[in-house]
């Protein structure tokens, strides 16, 4: 019999398969289980972002856009991030529609790095940012956190890892899977380390309007928005999270020109154009949604604060999530490590969690948890947690 594995490429027999998906693959298979584990808006994409996709398709706009994405769309984004953060990009030259910040993110990396190049990631991190590098055939180092710090990443963390090698820093704050944020003076202090080493940036915003507390006051900070990064950051952003987007599969990506020149090429071979449909749906969210995306934020807030104040008084430390839709309890009280506490919760209480250490050694003795469920479903779930919870202390105590 041919044996086809062996006919596999390095790069995908060395990446294992996804940390996140597996639990869920059980969970459906199951009855009254409460998922928490999806970052997926449980919101329907407002009414405008619908009628904004029905009208283009009413037009017969229904072929190839622009391999860039359509103009207004593209103007749209670019007046959008100089509102919000006073960063000014280029529609015609800078801009770049893709399929969701994956696309982006995939661009950025086969567009900047040559095999053997080092990237650095702070983790715990988004499952797929490694592989993605991989696939492009560098070498990723990750930089670790820790809650003590609230899972940010310091200039020195970054610094003691670079290499003459090293020659991209991904950051994705707010971060998925902690909730982390980071304050405009830490990313100051980064910026002097990735100026001393002649670095470049990518920097994965798709969370950027949703921040909460202390982070919603002094506002969201994009890494551009620091002059000296401007010139050397690839932003990536995207509509599946704030206006509810996920299946529409609209993303986006600013950068100076020779680095957008590079992506733009790659991404008229790899896709040709963005769902036509989806980009007219994102421009009536841009115009009309901005009431939508706070109504939503708010939401999240409110939902936030059950889930936190419910874990900590189940006796499992939660540190305050400021951004996403994410939190990150501390499990070890249950004598569990993070994988026997997520199947054996599924198991016995029929919720849905993803191991911390699915996401970087940095996660263990964590599991991830989104609240973009409905409130009745996180009150729930929160009862179950605190269950099995007590269960698990009370038997390590015994």
């Amino acid at each position: 019999m041919l044996n086809l594995s062996n006919r596999l490429s390095d790069r995908v027999k060395i990446v294992p398969p996804s940390g996140i998906r597996r639990f869920f693959e059980i969970a459906a298979t199951m009855e009254e289980v409460i998922t928490l584990g999806i970052g997926e808006p449980d919101f329907v994409s407002p009414a405008p972002i619908l009628q904004g996709a029905r009208d283009s398709m009413a037009k017969g706009l229904t072929g190839y856009t622009s391999n860039a994405g359509i103009a207004p769309l593209r103007d749209a984004i670019s007046h959008e991030i100089d509102r919000l953060y006073g960063v000014k990009y280029d529609p015609a030259g800078e801009i770049l529609v893709t399929v969701g910040a994956s696309e982006a993110i995939q661009l950025a990396m086969l567009a900047l790095l040559n095999p053997g190049d080092e990237v650095l990631i702070p983790e715990p991190c988004f499952v797929s940012y490694g592989p993605t590098a991989i696939f492009a055939g560098a070498t990723v180092k990750y930089v670790p956190t820790s809650v003590a710090n609230d899972f940010q990443v310091t200039a020195a963390d970054i610094e003691a890892r670079i290499t003459p090698r090293t020659k991209l820093l991904f950051l994705a704050y707010p971060s998925n899977p902690t909730g982390a944020v980071l304050r405009r003076e830490t990313l100051e202090e980064i910026a002097e380390v990735v100026e001393k080493h002649d670095l470049l940036v990518l920097s994965d915003e798709i969370y950027d309007r949703l921040v909460y507390g202390s982070a919603y006051a002094t506002g969201h900070t994009c890494l551009p928005s620091i002059d000296s990064l401007r010139e050397r950051t690839v932003l990536l952003g995207g509509f599946s999270k704030a206006y509810a987007m996920t299946g529409w599969r609209v993303g986006y990506a600013c950068a100076p020109k020779p680095i957008y020149d590079a992506m733009y090429k790659l991404h008229q071979y790899i896709i040709m154009s963005a769902p036509t449909a989806g980009q007219w749906g994102a421009l009536a969210g841009i115009k009309e949604c901005q009431p939508d995306v706070e109504r939503m934020r708010q939401a999240y807030d409110a939902r936030r604060r059950k889930i936190v104040d419910g874990f900590r008084a189940a006796g499992m430390p939660t540190f305050e999530p400021e951004g996403a839709f994410y939190c990150f309890p501390d499990i070890t009280s249950t004598g569990l490590s993070s994988e026997e506490f997520a199947q054996e919760l599924l198991q016995d209480e029929h919720v849905a969690v993803v191991p911390g250490d699915a996401f970087g050694p940095s996660g263990t003795g964590f599991v991830r948890c989104s609240y973009a469920n409905s409130m009745e479903n996180i009150e729930e779930a929160v009862r179950r947690i605190s269950r099995f919870a007590e269960k698990k202390q009370n038997q390590r105590r015994s």
